[in-house]
Order: C-alpha cells, then structure tokens, then sequence
C-alpha cells in the first residue's frame, strides 16, 4: 500500500532551498497524485498545461497562493472589449454572443462620487443619490458592524444626507439601467509574463492575470485592468508569490502592507444577508418587516400581527417614548439631533403569543466612549436559584418586565421620522426620549435603573454572580433570589406574587406571564408524579427537530441510542468538503446543539464538543454525525433533569489518611473569602465526577476531559472538552482533567458561599 504522501508533512525544495509544508503544494503532474490534497473550491483536479509562458502552480518556487475572497471587479471596458474582438464580432469567453459589460468596482474608496436611481417615492418620482463619502471607523468597529461598510449619500432634492451599507449601494447600482452588469471571480489562479507587444497574448499589459470566474471558467485578463478595479487581491498575489520586487508588480507593495485590512472589509462588504429567507417559530412564519407582516395577514386572513404592532405602539407611547416635534414640511429637528432610522423584529412566543418590538437603528450612531454593556445571568445561576428555591421551601415563579427598556430615559440625542405604521403621524419628527430597543445605550441605561430598583427593596447583588440579587429572609433564615436575564426574571421567595405586586406600584413596571416558573429560556419547567420539580429541554428540541425538516426535507431518524458511534473517529473522516450551502446548515446544527447543551442536554455534550471542531471546514460525514445527534435528541426529547434537595449519602465510603498526602504540599486549608455574606439556609453537599480518556483525538492525541458537577442530588453545571496539552498515557490525562475539575470546584464553592 502506497501510504507516502499521507506520510509527508514537509517537503524540501532543493532550487529554492526552502522547506515547504505539504498542505499548500500539489503534484506538478497529474501522475504522482496527491491523495492527501482534494480539489478545493473551483480548483481543477489536474494541473492547466502552460501555454504561452503561463506558469502552472505547483511544486516551483512560487507555489499556489491561498484563495482569496471572492471579489468584483471590472472586466474589460467595452473599448478593450471591441479591440478583441473575434471574428464573428463576440467577444472572447462570451458563450452566447454578448457582450460583457464592465463591472463594478470593489475598492470602497472609488465608490464615491458615484450616482444612482432610488425606487420610486410616494409621488411616484425618483431621486438621485450620489454617494459622497465612506464612514472610516474603528478597525474593530468594522469588525463588529453586521450592517457591513457603510457611506454617507445625498440626494438631489433638499433632504437630509442618509446612510447606506455596501450591499444596499450594491442593490441600486443594479438596478440602475445606467450601470454596468456585475460579474464576480473567485481567484486569481496564476500569471503569465513578462509579454512584449508581438507576442500573441499581449492585451496592453506586460502581464496576465490567469482569473477563475464564478462558472468555473479561467480567462487570461490583463494585469493593468485587474489592477485598477481590485488592487488588493493583486497586491495578495503578488505578495504570496514574491513578485512585489518584480518590475510591474513593485506598485503593490504598499497596498500589501495593509492588505490584511481590506480584506476584512470586502469580508464584511460581501456577507450573504439572511433578510430574504423564510423564518419560523413554533410553526409559524415570521415576518422580516412592517410590510411582510401585514402581507402574512393577509394570507392568513387575520390580524394577529398587526394587534401584535398596535400593542407595541400602544406600550411605547404609554412611556412617552417620543416627543413629537411636528410634521417634517412645518418643523426642524434640533441641531444637536442625529437623525436614524427605526426597524421591526417579531416573534412568536411558547405559549402561541405574536410579539412584535420597535428597534431603533443604533449602528446608524456613534458609539460612546463610556461602557454600554450590561450583564445578564449564567443559565447555570438560573438552575442553582431553582435549586435554592427547592431546598428552602420558597416558591420558585418568572415574570417578563413588559417594555423594560422603556422604563429609562436614553442618554443618546436621536430623532426619526415616523413611518406608515404611526398612523396620523406619519411623516413627523419624533425625538426619542427613552432607552428603546436598539439604542446603543439602551440595555446600560436600563441595568442601572433596574439595580436602583433593586437596592431600593433591599436586595444586593451576589459577587459571584452580579445578576443574581439577594435578601435575607428572617423569618425562614434564608435568602431569597431574584435572577435577571435582560427583562426576565426567575424568583425564588416566599411570597414571589407580593414582590411584583411592589414593583408595579413603586416603580410603575408592568409584568407579564407573571406566575409559577413552566418556561423560561428555552428550558421546560414542572413536576412529576412524585412532586419533584424537573427541567428539560422538549420544546427546544422539537424546535430543533422541525428545523431539521425545514432544512432537508424530511424527519430526523429517531432510530439511535447513542449520539455518536461507539469508537468513532470524525477527525479521520476523508467524505469530501461541504459546499457552502452545507456549511451553513453544519453550523447551524452545531449552534442549535450547543444550546441544548446549555440547558440542559449534558449527555450530548463530548458528541457536540466534537462535532465544533469542524464548523471550519467541515465534511459530508461530519454532517451526518449532526443528523444523527438531532435523532438521538428526537428518540429521547423527554430527558430531564430532576432537583433534588436531600443530601447523598457517603458513609459507606471510606476515607483513608495517608502520609503522602501532605508530602509535597503540607497541610493546606481551603481559603475562604472574607467578604462573604452570612450563611442561610439549609446545608448543601458538592459532589463532582470527572474522568478522562486518551487520544480522543487521534490526529491531534488531545484527550477528552468529562466534568460534573452536582449539588445535593441535582446536576448544577458539566462541561466537556479537550485537553490543552497530549498526554502518553491515560494517568496523565486524568491528572490533566483533576486540574481542571478542581479550579472549578473552586468556583462553585466560592459562588455558593456569595
């Protein structure tokens, strides 16, 4: 058996004298293949014969540099397209006769000045809008910006200047019938040069760029007209290649120095928008806008979202949310104002409930120089105040703050113009006075109100764990719990219907779903037979379940009894790569996964830890391990996990003394924290269970660290994942995984003690 390839990590190239890794060559011919190196994206499974001085990548000097982003370019302008010409009068490549026209180009910076048609206004007239410059934030601004790059446009008639994001532009230049038709290439594959004017292939450029197209087509384009459209991706090249001290690549140099930049920002400029596709909860279709709600109404032959929008208008001016100014044709905003945009976000909730919130655009203004973050509570401290509430006889209930944000004022200076959904005041220049939904500083500005709140009705937050408040109560000599999660609370009191029967009227908050806890983040909540409270994980999973057939057009197998094959071995897999569509449906499934996790599944937690780590590049027979996850949560959707309070018994184990046990370190005491609140309550057992195995991971010889932690009898928190370091026997990863368990030993004790 010929295993040699398989074999070789690295390659010594006796011309260039440099050691090569095998992962980024390729056989020079197609005889001695590769059997470690399948064809990637577009590439060809045998090498392109040279021809005319093109160099084919390979194992040379230069070797094939990595792919980068698909970009848009211009192809040739309609001048160089008429110059070469065929005979028949099509231009070269074009398979039915057309000519190509030139493209957009993807330098952001060329962008400006450019025009453009709008839709069509109220009047039925269209403006022009002329794109005047590109908003140079922070690199890490970029970063976090879902809306992608953005300017700044104007438009032709007396308006205020408004702001668009690359894919919008990209929208309108399409549409615009003086514009150019798009064409998008993957890569720039090779080069052939230097070309003096007799030669055959010269078009004007002492060099070609070998360009593989989105169909899989290769053309041979000049490098002058690559170059102008899309400096970066030739300045990449040129630099992967070592030609930026060649005469006529030397000009990409300084593009190359800084290249990593705008590559992040065609990265951002060209992500797919998940606007148009169809999503659903809980069996039913959710709609994108204020117009696809009121078209899904229509075809349902009800109202239920348009009650759901009139509620939210109603809740937003019960808070005096805006301040309305007048109408845009009579009044001016304020000066120091800055004019955004609102948008809708519906939902539907477990209980059959139609949601809908107004947001405002907050990425439309400058973030704050101080902190806008505010935290929300560990679904791990939620189950621990379930615990608590069980151990001291408290009575354990959630309430949902209706329009917290609401509550408090925004420190922000924005205004908009109402749209068709305010009724008669459409059109008016609403200032926006309260922390809504959306705002950059919303969720701080709300945190700190609901904390005053909080201190006013004598809680204080845990040190531990900040969202979770506390207060003793004297008369039962216990604490009690409240959890914040944003605007859902979970409660464990003595009297839970009395505590938000306060908030109402000392703080005028409104609740709703107010009662004893069945549902909360995902998590079902109740009692069985025997009257002992239990979580599990049902409706998320039946969620998750119908996903799946939304997804691939049929059931998930509930056939399995195991999440994944005994012995099995994903990182051997050799199935070849997803496509894209299959990416995103692989990670879409490790992401709905890991939640169940969180809440709850634990026994598919070293299957799922797994899976994550091909969420990269992930292959067809890791997408069917997922498939077979889904099943396996399908056959056993019911798995739950029961609290309860009484303390394990050890007394059958024994508890031997040894000598060794204080040689290395001496007699050491568990440090207790000075600050820690009196202790209440009733008396709490911790027990932890951990294991290990050895190469878990059989590329990498990383093992798997198992971890469980319980409180009395009641699982509170477990993680699996690997290990950091390889062990060569199974002793060491176990000493590896004790490590581990006891720094987070060390955790949950401090968190019970706060």
């Amino acid at each position: 058996q010929h295993v040699g390839p398989a074999m070789t990590f690295l390659i010594y190239h006796p011309e260039s004298k440099k050691v090569l890794h095998r992962s980024i060559c390729r056989p020079f011919t197609s005889a001695d293949a590769n059997v470690r190196a399948d064809a990637v994206d577009g590439e060809q499974s045998s090498d392109p014969q040279p021809a005319g001085g093109v160099e084919a990548p390979g194992m040379r000097e230069e070797v094939e540099p990595e792919p980068p982003p698909p970009s848009v370019v211009y192809s040739r302008t309609k001048e160089n397209i008429n110059d070469h010409q065929t005979n028949d009068g099509t231009a070269p490549n074009s398979k039915d006769g057309t000519t190509p026209g030139t493209i957009p180009i993807i330098n952001l910076e060329d962008l400006i000045g450019r025009t453009f048609l709008t839709g069509a206004n109220a009047d039925g007239t269209r403006d022009r809008v002329q794109i005047k410059e590109l908003i140079d934030k922070h690199d890490k601004d970029i970063l976090a910006d879902k809306d992608r790059a953005q300017f700044r446009v104007t438009h032709g008639k007396e308006r205020d200047d408004d702001i668009m994001t690359y894919n919008e532009i990209l929208h309108h230049l399409e549409n615009d019938e003086s514009q150019n038709i798009l064409w998008k290439y993957k890569r720039i594959t090779s080069h052939q040069g230097p070309l003096n004017p007799k030669h055959p292939d010269y078009n004007g450029s002492s060099y070609n760029v070998m360009i593989e197209w989105e169909n899989g087509e290769i053309s041979a384009e000049p490098l002058n007209v690559v170059a102008k459209d899309d400096p970066v991706a030739v300045a990449v090249y040129a630099k992967d290649n070592d030609l930026l001290n060649t005469p006529g690549w030397k000009r990409f140099k300084a593009i190359a120095k800084r290249h990593k930049k705008y590559i992040r920002l065609i990265n951002q400029a060209k992500l797919q928008s998940y606007r148009h596709s169809r999503k659903y909860m809980f069996g039913f279709e959710v709609p994108k806008d204020y117009a696809d709600a009121i078209r899904l109404d229509k075809e349902n032959g009800n109202n239920k979202w348009q009650e759901a929008i009139d509620r939210e208008l109603s809740g937003v001016d019960q808070y005096e949310t805006f301040e309305d100014l007048g109408h845009r044709d009579n009044f001016n905003p304020p000066r120091d104002h800055q004019r955004i945009k609102l948008m809708w976000t519906f939902a539907v909730k477990h209980d059959g409930r139609f949601k809908a919130r107004l947001c405002a655009r907050g990425d439309m203004t400058e973030e704050p120089i101080e902190s806008v973050y505010a935290g929300v509570v560990s679904i791990r401290g939620i189950r621990l105040v379930m615990f608590l509430a069980e151990l001291n006889d408290l009575e354990c209930w959630a309430a949902d703050v209706s329009q917290a944000y609401l509550t408090s004022f925004t420190t922000e200076k924005v205004y908009i113009i109402a749209g068709p959904e305010f009724g008669e005041r459409e059109n008016h220049i609403l200032v926006i006075r309260k922390a809504l939904y959306g705002l950059l500083a919303s969720g701080k500005n709300y945190g700190d109100l609901f904390s005053e709140f909080m201190y006013d009705m004598g809680f204080t937050p845990c040190v531990a764990e900040p969202d979770i408040w506390l207060r003793p109560n004297e008369e039962l000599d216990c604490y009690e719990y409240v959890a914040v999660y944003v605007d859902d609370l979970a409660t464990a009191m003595a009297d839970p219907a009395a505590f938000i029967q306060q908030m109402k009227e000392r703080f005028h908050l409104e609740f709703k779903g107010d009662g004893p806890m069945v549902y909360h983040l995902g998590m079902d909540v109740g009692r069985d037979d025997k009257g002992t409270m239990y979580i599990e994980a049902r409706k998320y999973v039946e969620k998750m379940s119908s996903n799946y057939e939304r997804m691939f057009g049929e059931k998930p197998k509930a056939n399995y009894k195991s999440p994944l094959e005994p012995n099995d071995h994903p990182e051997t897999d050799t199935s070849d790569f997803l496509n894209p569509e299959g990416i995103a449906q692989y990670q879409s499934l490790v992401g709905s996964m890991q939640w169940a996790v969180t809440i709850g599944r634990f026994d598919i937690s070293p299957a799922v830890t797994t899976m994550s780590s091909f969420r990269v590049a992930p292959r067809v027979g890791h997408l069917e391990r997922c498939k077979r996850i889904i099943g396996y949560l399908t056959k056993f959707r019911s798995a739950r996990i029961r609290i309860r309070t009484d303390e394990p018994d050890y007394s059958d184990i024994p508890l031997d003394v040894h000598s060794w046990m204080t040689t290395i370190y001496g007699d050491v005491r568990e440090a207790l924290p000075h600050d820690a609140p009196t202790p209440r309550g009733c008396y709490v057992l911790t027990t932890h269970y951990v294991d290990a195995n050895l190469m878990h991971d059989v590329m990498t010889g990383r093992s798997m660290v198992g971890i469980l932690h319980l409180v009395n009898q009641t699982p509170l928190d477990w993680s699996a994942k690997k290990t950091p370091s390889v062990e060569c026997a199974t002793y060491g990863s176990e000493m590896t995984a004790a490590r581990i368990c006891v720094d987070q030993i060390v955790e949950i004790r401090n968190l019970l003690r706060y």
